[in-house]
């Protein structure tokens, strides 16, 4: 057998053939344009019916699948993206100026971050896909497939990954990527396993028989039959685990609840089915990026009801309107920044136009009046004690009494005990906590070593939001999806954390992972974590010393 070696992103494991996603052929030599008016409105009509594709798709799928294809749909109607084709015009052909257009646009993303760099692989997408139809070509993409496989793929946008049939696609690998990526989300979603950052995989041949471990990382060629019998083991062991119900609780009874993230309605009503003790992140977005104008307080306070109703009195824990430099609102330009990144995001936005915060704030209230439900408001990217204050006392006098901080930044996780004297609760974003504590941007894939939320650093940064909350009696739970993990949920636990939030898929792991350890296993684990040198270090020293019934199931 031969191994190849990525990062686990979406867990379980499966065996298929290679399907190979071949990366899109060279353009052909092409004249300057003889006629620029024409070929401007052959490339128009191109990205036109690129975008009704994508449109048609988004609307046959729900949750976080319909939203990032309806964005790409936006990014093949940008007005600015068929302006640079037409200055191009004036020097290369049709196929040339579009994809110079394309390749422009994906530099200007990558150099902006965050939201913009999110979109490269779709706007990347969204080109060759109109290459494709204007140059007679067959669509980009996966190939048909006629017998379960395993995709390959250098990576993938998320109009393929979204619309992937799980019985047909047993399994994802890409060579790009990170853990945030639209593939690693989706693939999770969907429940397929998935690996990214896998070089070499394009290598493989089509038709090859694989397995892959979405828990390890592992990709193998030609698996043995002890390689597939140790895999069909753990397989019936998590359907087991999957039937178990209840409450969050170590084996001594130590609570932590187990919490859904959400991003609309319909996420909400699949969560709400869910064994799931409420919600612990529900971005509010959906209802602002795709606006021209700023939603009403009428408008959202409808819409949030439909989200809060399948929770009945389970707790919805609202994070406000993460928008800004990196997410652009189109009635809330402040301009362009040199790093978005570190720019006007979040409460920082919020505190420049404080009638969006009021108008959401005031459309919550009401939607929690309507449906009696248990609403916890929080900002995003809150820095300071004086923030977290402004925020807190503009969200009670609003009539939300529940009102806390997302804990992002490593200044406010340090300063926790002084942030926390004057709000009410605080929520760790692991990913961006991740990122500004190791300096490294989240959608640069070859990064992921530092981003990994297994860096002691970053659990030290983690600790220290813990030990604040402890010295208020405020609660301190993590919305990252590093909750999500069955050994970074027992360090969590051991480092004082109150609750996880996490897709609903991966609670019925966590709940059998914290049911096998008691409070105390938790805290050893979680210095054992801080005492390592390394990410890889941290998890081995946790692997090695949490239960073995645990550890034969990753």
């Amino acid at each position: 057998m031969t191994t190849l070696h990525g990062l686990g992103v979406s867990g379980g494991s499966a065996v298929g053939v290679v399907a190979l996603v071949a990366l899109p052929a060279p353009l052909p030599d092409e004249d300057p344009s003889t006629d620029p008016a024409g070929d401007l409105s052959r490339v128009g009509d191109a990205l036109d019916a690129v975008a009704t594709r994508l449109e048609a798709t988004a609307a046959t799928l729900t949750g976080d699948a319909a939203d990032m294809i309806a964005a790409a749909g936006a990014i093949a109607r940008d007005p600015g993206l068929l302006d640079a084709v037409k200055e191009n015009l004036a020097t290369l052909g049709p196929a040339h100026a579009l994809h110079a257009a394309v390749e422009g646009y994906a530099l200007q993303f990558e150099e902006l971050g965050g939201y913009f760099a999110e979109r490269v692989t779709d706007l990347l997408d969204v080109g060759a896909r109109a290459e494709a139809l204007l140059l007679g070509r067959p669509m980009p993409g996966v190939p048909e497939l006629t017998e379960p496989s395993v995709v390959i793929a250098h990576d993938l946008a998320p109009a393929d990954t979204a619309v992937m049939d799980p019985a047909m696609v047993v399994g994802i690998v890409t060579e790009a990527g990170g853990r945030t990526s639209h593939t690693a989300i989706l693939a999770s979603q969907r429940g397929i396993p998935a690996i990214v950052q896998a070089k070499g995989a394009l290598d493989i041949a089509s038709g090859l028989r694989v397995g892959i471990d979405g828990d390890s990382g592992e990709l193998e060629i030609h698996p043995d039959e002890a390689w597939l019998d140790v895999r069909a083991e753990k397989k019936r062991a998590r359907e087991r685990i999957s039937q178990r119900t209840g409450a969050g609780k170590t084996s001594d009874s130590h609570p932590l609840m187990l919490l859904a993230n959400i991003g609309n309605v319909a996420d909400a009503e699949l969560a709400g089915a869910a064994d799931v003790e409420g919600v612990g992140l529900f971005r509010t977005e959906f209802l602002h990026l795709s606006a021209t104008t700023a939603p009403t307080v009428e408008e959202q306070a409808a819409e949030y009801v439909r989200v809060l109703a399948p929770f009945g009195n389970r707790p919805v824990t609202v994070r406000t309107l993460d928008a800004g430099a990196d997410k652009p609102l189109a009635f809330a330009d402040l301009g362009p920044e040199p790093n978005p990144a570190l720019g006007r995001r979040g409460l920082r936005l919020m505190q420049e136009r404080e009638d969006l915060l009021d108008d959401q704030l005031a459309a919550l209230a009401l939607a929690a009046t309507e449906t009696g439900a248990v609403v916890k408001v929080m900002a995003p990217m809150v820095s300071t004690r004086q923030e977290a204050a402004w925020f807190t006392e503009r969200a009670h006098a609003a009539g939300l009494p529940i009102a806390g901080v997302m804990i992002e930044v490593p200044a406010a996780a340090l300063r926790a005990h002084q942030v926390l004297q004057v709000t009410d609760f605080a929520s760790l974003g692991t990913n961006d906590l991740a990122q500004y504590t190791m300096a490294a941007d989240r959608m640069v894939g070859e990064l992921s070593e530092l981003l990994d939320p297994w860096q002691p650093a970053v659990l030290d940064v983690v600790a220290a939001a813990c030990d604040g909350g402890q010295a208020n009696g405020k609660a301190v739970g993590v919305c990252g999806e590093s909750a999500g993990d069955p050994l970074m949920a027992l360090v969590l636990t051991g480092l004082g954390v109150t609750s996880l939030s996490m897709a609903p898929q991966r609670v019925p792991m966590v709940r059998w992972a914290l049911s096998q350890h008691t409070a105390a296993d938790c805290v050893s684990l979680a210095e054992a974590a801080r005492a390592a040198d390394s990410a890889v270090g941290a998890r081995e020293a946790v692997r090695s010393a949490a239960s073995k019934e645990l550890t034969d199931l990753l």
